[in-house]
């Protein structure tokens, strides 16, 4: 795995999001920084404080003209259910082949003791 360290370009991309529209990094870029996050899967506990932190960080964010990407192996009708249901104010971005996370350097398996995750 190959993780992106400061002063590293991120990987560019385009990906559906949770209304089913093409959004693309290189786009997002041209109205100022971007905040891409990762997370496992939607409406697991851990990421829905994650998704709703930053919803509720929406107005800060916006001051400083970030825009918010969350990218995750989901489903785009999963992402959808999940945005509706937090009252979501940014793009989910479904990277179901999780392409872009291993772009990244963050796609890999994770230990918490007992178990391994995907």
């Amino acid at each position: 795995m190959n993780t992106l360290t400061v002063g590293d370009n991120a990987p560019l991309f385009t990906l559906q999001n949770q209304r089913d529209e093409s959004i693309s990094l290189a786009e997002a870029l041209k109205t100022g920084p971007v905040l891409v996050y990762f997370y496992p899967k939607a409406s697991t506990p851990g990421c829905t404080v994650q998704a709703c932190g930053l919803r509720d960080s929406k107005a800060e964010l916006n001051e400083l003209s970030v825009t918010v990407l969350g990218l995750s192996p989901d489903p785009v009708a999963k992402l959808a259910k999940f945005s509706d249901k937090q009252g979501l104010n940014f793009s989910l971005l479904s990277d179901e082949d999780h392409a872009i996370a291993d772009a990244f350097g963050v796609w890999g398996e994770k230990k918490f003791t007992p178990r391994n995750f995907l």
